[in-house]
């Protein structure tokens, strides 16, 4: 096992795996922009590095400066966690140029599942299903010619692509062309590379997904699924575990065919395969994350595997230390993710000072989370600042547990997303686990929210603030009489010598 890991990300995600790193007796460091130079991942780590300005682009994803604190560190290994570096090819590599054993997949598996095209065509190899539509890099009018063959509607997408860049719904062959050029646009500015490929759109799918653990033995396991499909512009903000579209008979299938398509790509390590689900049962692979996923509490709440330590074991060179039939789901977990933004104003980010935090405690309720009270909001990473989890030993327990701990949390200070949260865990098609991909665009809205509600809740935790403010002026100690009195004592003695 290594000595002293460097976590290559900030955030609560940070914060996360300092901590199984700590549980494991491993020595951390965490690396900092100027505006995270107080940030709670600083504060938790052993060591702390600079890396530069606040823009991403010139801390976080520099990688010749994370390679120069991890050396002057004298690190062992790298954790990348999500986002940022964490499917890099090129810092994969770097790591292992320096001598650095970097916590992941190989660059080459990175490579090879990052490319959504090559993707595409070894896991089909496999034959595992994947979504109908084109294996290769074609021009403008072939790819007009595949889309009549496909179908309409169509999606494009970047074939470097994530996070929704680079892709649009087309629904008539007249708006491809146009379509095309848009997206291989924001493919170049994106991710530096123009191609792009279609797929034919599964309507009304499901977005459910498979965690995969391998090893350099070549023992590759399932951890069972995810269900994402709560999700707003391609960006998931509800996850559980299990799925309630799936059965025993179901989830066997497209576990196998996980396993098959991870070891396609010789995969080493975390990593998770995402598939559309139709309504007919019918399911598709859509891509792999070759990282950590955001999502990966809810897989460890109902499996009892930390995952974070087992990266940290399989970068080490040990083996699994368990087999696929030792692998038990129980109960059910669900996560909310927290983001600074307004729901009832489009999401638009929010920045500002936390200058008050109530966080939710009690049974079977889990907090990730890299904020604290005084902490400044800033516009220069993703909104996410903290993941809200819970278990329960079935859903309608869970989702009445993550309903308390919601009415639980307040942060004050910056909007968020807890809100939207509350009026979701009150839809009926969502607790009656009636939902696809496209729920919150077509059969969800928050306008009408409780605005009684809404003011009974700003009415308590301002008293709650008000309180905690008078209790904190009342604990500060009164100037002692000494002090106070000490030139008045001065004059009464010079008054008395007279």
């Amino acid at each position: 096992m290594f000595k002293k890991v460097l976590v290559a990300n900030r955030g609560e995600i940070a914060v996360r795996i300092l901590r199984a790193c700590r549980e494991l007796g491993l020595s951390t460091v965490a690396v900092y922009s100027d505006v995270d130079r107080n940030a709670l991942h600083v504060r938790y780590a052993d060591e702390a590095y600079s890396i530069g300005p606040a823009p991403a682009r010139e801390s976080y994803l520099r990688i010749d400066r994370i390679i120069d604190a991890a050396i002057r560190a004298k690190v062992d290994a790298i954790h990348p966690g999500y986002g940022f570096l964490a499917e890099n090819d090129h810092f994969a590599r770097a790591c292992a140029e320096a001598g650095i054993t970097f916590v992941g997949p190989s660059p080459d598996s990175i490579r090879a599942m990052g490319n959504k095209i090559e993707a595409r065509r070894m896991v089909a190899k496999q034959h595992v299903p994947v979504v109908p539509g084109i294996f290769d890099a074609l021009r403008d009018d072939e790819m007009v010619a595949a889309a009549q063959k496909i179908g309409f509607p169509v999606m494009i997408k970047a074939a470097e692509g994530g996070g929704g860049k680079g892709m649009r719904r087309v629904e008539r062959v007249e708006d491809l062309p146009g379509a095309i050029a848009r997206a291989r646009s924001e493919a170049q500015s994106a991710f530096g590379d123009a191609t792009v490929y279609i797929e034919k759109i599964i309507e009304n799918a499901r977005h459910i997904e498979f965690q995969i653990l391998a090893d350099a033995r070549g023992n590759t396991v399932h951890l069972g699924e995810r269900e994402c499909s709560i999700q707003r512009r391609h960006q998931k903000l509800v996850e559980e575990s299990p799925s309630p579209a799936l059965d025993n008979n179901l989830r066997k299938k497209m576990g196998k065919d996980a396993v098959r398509a991870a070891q396609a790509a010789k995969y080493m390590n975390a990593g998770t395969i995402e598939f559309l689900l139709d309504k007919h049962g019918h399911y598709y692979f859509l891509e792999m994350n070759t990282r950590l996923q955001v999502e990966h509490p809810v897989t460890e709440l109902v499996t009892g595997i930390d995952l974070v330590k087992e990266m940290l074991r399989i970068a080490s060179g040990r083996p699994l230390s368990f087999k696929q039939k030792d692998i038990r789901q129980r109960g059910w977990a669900i996560e909310c993710r927290i983001t600074a933004e307004d729901p009832y104003n489009g999401f638009l980010p929010s920045t500002g000072r936390i200058i008050s935090l109530y966080e939710p405690t009690g049974p079977g309720v889990r907090l990730e989370t890299g904020v604290y009270e005084g902490f400044e909001v800033s516009l220069y990473y993703d909104p996410l600042i903290a993941k809200l989890c819970v278990w329960g030993p079935d859903r309608a327990a869970a989702i009445m547990r993550m309903k308390r701990a919601l009415s639980e949390y307040k942060i004050l200070g910056v909007h968020t997303a807890i809100p939207f949260h509350q009026r979701l865990f009150q839809s009926t098609s969502f607790i009656g686990g009636h939902f696809d991909t496209t729920f919150l665009d077509d059969r969800f809205t928050m306008d009408g929210a409780n605005d009684n509600e809404r003011e009974q809740i700003a009415a308590i935790v301002a008293t709650l603030l008000t309180h905690d403010r008078r209790q904190h002026a009342l604990s500060i100690p009164p100037p002692s009489s000494s002090a106070r009195g000490g030139w008045k004592r001065y004059g009464a003695l010079e008054g008395l010598s007279r």
